[in-house]
């Protein structure tokens, strides 16, 4: 079962034409429309919320630290580093401040992660049997940048639907007990922005975002899926055993991808950060972290704030939050793959594209 999980091969081809071809007829009203498509749509989609949920709270305090590093004040440095800024917060906001912003995070990357993965796994359908057609080799295979491309393709579907949700969630995660403006929670702080900035606001730095997905996203599928395809075929160390790949050596698979993946990316997603954060009326206390210093938080798009990041803090500032970033980053992808197998595996879907 789990070699042929790990396979992409022909009868996806078969499996796609079938579907069409039933769903014309079900159309037509010659057969009844299968209910097993719906039904496997479905778990997988509740297969890939699961996965984001589990592996973003477990998370959750390092990527808040990461959030605050990114975007505070470098003229007055509130958190140090990843442990004193831990600290930090324990001892000022508590077991809690740990964890602020992490409802609204779930509450986005539940559904992103849903899309996500069934957006990966449809996409690579679509480029295996294009791919198949263009070569006329109907036992052709995914290749690390085919399923880069599809990779690319999910990411940037999921991304865009949940942002607005990514957006709040970053200005939400920035604030602390002493800042000047509270939002209560996701769904006010998304009426705020709407009323007090326009709808526009709710996209701000969505540029950044799609094009650091590409290589993040790409990169974490084509590592994954490329590494497994490797140990199966050569079975390097004894680590794989009846075709079979343990649960450890599926983390480590996601964790070198998700490395890998993060530290391309990472830049984009400093601007990103920095880019939701203009036009806010509180932003510039709530970076400083007490309320006294202002700060300019102004860019006309991502090219002015990536000269103007650089210029006045020079280069390792696209990198700041990097260590809490790379810390996070291995164990929230590596449990994003395997809970995602997990539960398709617990709810009777199959994960192969091929039989």
């Amino acid at each position: 079962m789990a070699s042929e999980d790990v396979k992409t091969g022909e009868s996806a081809v078969t499996k796609i034409v079938n579907l069409a071809e039933e769903a014309k007829l079900a159309r037509e009203g010659v057969v009844k429309a299968p209910n097993y498509a719906i039904g496997s749509i479905c778990k997988s989609l509740v297969a890939g919320g699961v996965a984001g949920g589990v592996s973003r709270t477990a998370v959750a305090p390092l990527e808040r630290m990461k959030i605050l590093l990114q975007v505070q004040n470098p003229h007055n440095i509130k958190y140090n580093g990843t442990v004193q800024g831990l600290k930090y917060i324990w001892r000022t906001e508590g077991f809690r401040g740990l964890f602020k912003g992490n409802g609204t995070n779930c509450a986005r990357i539940v559904p992103n992660s849903a899309v996500k993965f069934f957006s990966y796994e449809q996409a690579s359908k679509g480029i295996l049997h294009l791919y198949q057609q263009q070569t006329g080799n109907e036992d052709a295979q995914l290749t690390p940048v085919l399923r880069l491309g599809a990779g690319a393709c999910a990411g940037i579907i999921a991304m865009s639907a949940t942002y607005p949700m990514d957006m709040v969630r970053g200005r939400i995660t920035v604030q602390t007990e002493k800042s000047p403006y509270q939002y209560r929670g996701m769904f006010h702080a998304l009426s705020t922005v709407l009323k007090e900035e326009g709808p526009r606001a709710l996209y701000k730095g969505w540029l950044p975002s799609v094009i650091g997905v590409v290589p993040y996203v790409g990169l974490n599928f084509a590592v994954y899926e490329s590494l497994k395809d490797w140990l199966i075929k050569s079975r390097p160390f004894g680590l794989v055993q009846d075709s079979e790949l343990s649960v450890t050596t599926r983390l480590a698979c996601g964790a070198a991808a998700g490395t890998i993946g993060q530290t391309v990316a990472y830049p984009l997603d400093v601007i990103r950060r920095r880019m939701q954060m203009t036009g806010w009326n509180h932003a510039a206390s709530v970076i400083t972290g007490d309320g006294r210093g202002k700060v300019p938080l102004e860019y006309t798009g991502m090219i002015d704030a990536f000269r103007k990041t650089v210029r006045h803090e020079g280069f390792g500032a696209l990198y700041k939050g990097l260590v809490p970033n790379s810390v996070k980053v291995v164990p929230s992808i590596a449990l994003a793959f395997v809970s995602y197998e997990m539960v398709k595996d617990i709810l009777g879907v199959e994960i192969r594209i091929s039989d």
